[in-house]
C-alpha cells in the first residue's frame, strides 16, 4: 500500500510539474498550438509574397508574354480599373489613387510602352473615353461624381462635370456625338455633350449598370444590368431605352464586347464566372462557357475572332470563335489576385491586363497573340 500511494504521489508531483510548466495546459497541446501557429504564419507569408510580387504570368501556347508597363507608384495599394486604348494612346485609370496615366504605345520594345503622363486627382476614377476633339479625354470619378475633362497635351484637368451617382463606365458614340455615363448606385445613364462639356440628359435603367458596348451596325448601345441579370437597349438619338432581355443563366452581368458582324454580344457574368453568348437577333443567350473567376472585363478582337476576360481571381481567359455559334476555351492564363481590367489594341492584337499591387509599383501586363498555339 505504501509503495502504491509513494507511485501515485510520485506520479501527481510530475503531472503538476508539467502542467505549471505549461500554463495548466497539456504539453501536447501546447506543440499543437505552436505548430499551427507556425503554419499559419508561412502559409500567410506566402499569400502576402504573391500578392505584394507580381510575378510573369503563366506560360501559354496561345498567348506571348512581352513585358510589363510599370507605373508611378501612388501610394501602400494600387488598384487600377479600366484601361482604354486607340491609335492614339493607351489610358489606364489607378482607381485607388486617383491618377489617369498616359502611355505611349510606341515607346518601348514589344510595345509595351512607357509611361508618358501621370495626372493625379481624386479617387475612385473608373472609366476612361475619348472623344473626336484631339488630346481630350473625359474620364469618371465616382469619389466625387464627376466626369473630369483632361487635356491630355497639357497634362490638366479643364473641366468638371457634375453627374448622378456612381459614374463607372463610361463611351463616346460617334453617330450621336454623345458621351454615354453609366450611374451604377443611380440606376440611370448620363448622357453629355463633349462639345459644350455639360449635361443633356438622363435615361432610367431601373437597374444597375455595369458595363455598356455599341452595335457599330444598328447604333444601339447595349448595357448590362448586373441586379436584373438583363441587357438594355439603348437608342443614343431618341435617349431612350428601347428593349430589355433577360440573360437566362448569367449571374451578375459586368464587362460585355460586340461581334457587329455576326450579332454576337459577350458578357461576363460574375456571379458564376462564366461568359455568355449572346443572339442579339434572336435575344437569348445561346451558350455559356465557364471562364477565371470573377469576370469583369471582356473584350474582342475581330480580326482574329478571339475573346477575351480578366477576373479578380487572376486568370486571363483566351476564348476561339469558331463560327458564330461555336467557342472553345483556348486557355486560362494565370495572371495577378486582382487584375480584372483589360484592353485590346485593334491594330498590334496586343492584350493589357492592369494589376493591382500592394506596397509595390502597379503595372500593365503585356501579351501578344499566338495564332497556331505556339507561333
Amino acid at each position: 500500500m505504501n509503495l502504491v500511494k509513494e507511485q501515485f504521489v510520485h506520479q501527481s508531483v510530475e503531472q503538476s510539474t508539467m502542467e505549471v510548466q505549461s500554463g495548466g495546459m497539456p504539453l501536447t497541446l501546447v506543440r499543437v498550438f505552436w505548430r499551427t501557429l507556425l503554419v499559419c504564419l508561412a502559409v500567410g507569408g506566402i499569400v502576402l509574397a504573391y500578392v505584394i510580387y507580381p510575378a510573369p504570368p503563366a506560360r501559354s501556347r496561345f498567348m506571348g508574354f512581352d513585358g510589363f508597363i510599370t507605373l508611378p507608384k501612388g501610394g501602400v495599394l494600387n488598384v487600377l480599373d479600366y484601361l482604354t486604348v486607340d491609335d492614339r494612346a493607351l489610358l489606364v485609370a489607378g482607381e485607388s489613387t486617383g491618377s489617369v496615366f498616359k502611355i505611349a504605345m510606341d515607346a518601348g520594345p514589344n510595345g509595351t510602352g512607357e509611361t508618358a503622363m501621370e495626372l493625379r486627382g481624386a479617387p475612385s476614377v473608373h472609366g476612361i473615353a475619348f472623344a473626336r476633339e484631339p488630346d481630350i479625354a473625359f474620364v469618371t470619378r465616382s469619389g466625387a461624381n464627376t466626369v473630369d475633362v483632361i487635356d491630355l497635351k497639357r497634362s490638366q484637368i479643364v473641366a468638371s462635370i457634375p453627374v448622378a451617382d456612381d459614374p463607372d463606365a463610361i463611351l463616346y458614340d460617334k453617330v450621336s456625338n454623345l458621351i454615354y455615363v453609366a450611374n451604377g448606385d443611380a440606376k440611370l445613364a448620363t448622357l453629355i455633350d463633349p462639345d459644350h462639356r455639360t449635361t443633356v440628359a438622363a435615361i432610367s435603367l431601373g437597374a444597375k449598370p455595369e458595363y455598356a458596348a455599341i452595335d457599330s451596325l444598328s447604333g444601339l448601345l447595349y448595357q448590362s444590368l448586373k441586379d436584373t441579370n438583363s441587357v438594355a437597349a439603348v437608342d443614343l438619338v431618341k435617349r431612350a431605352v428601347v428593349a430589355e432581355w433577360s440573360l437566362a443563366s448569367c449571374e451578375g452581368p459586368t464587362g460585355m464586347a460586340i461581334d457587329s458582324e455576326h450579332h454576337r454580344l459577350f458578357v461576363g457574368c460574375s456571379g458564376n464566372s462564366t461568359l455568355a453568348v449572346f443572339d442579339m437577333d434572336q435575344h437569348k443567350v445561346i451558350t455559356s462557357l465557364k471562364i477565371g473567376g470573377g469576370p469583369d472585363s471582356v473584350a474582342f478582337d475581330p480580326s482574329l475572332h478571339r475573346i477575351y476576360s480578366a477576373g479578380r481571381a487572376g486568370k486571363l481567359t483566351v476564348v476561339q470563335q469558331d463560327v458564330a455559334d461555336s467557342y472553345r476555351v483556348l486557355d486560362q492564363i494565370r495572371t495577378h489576385y486582382g487584375a480584372h481590367t483589360l484592353a485590346v489594341d485593334p491594330v498590334s492584337h496586343r492584350v493589357y491586363v492592369g494589376y493591382a499591387s500592394l506596397f509595390v509599383r502597379p503595372r500593365v501586363a503585356v501579351f501578344s497573340p499566338l495564332r497556331d498555339g505556339g507561333s
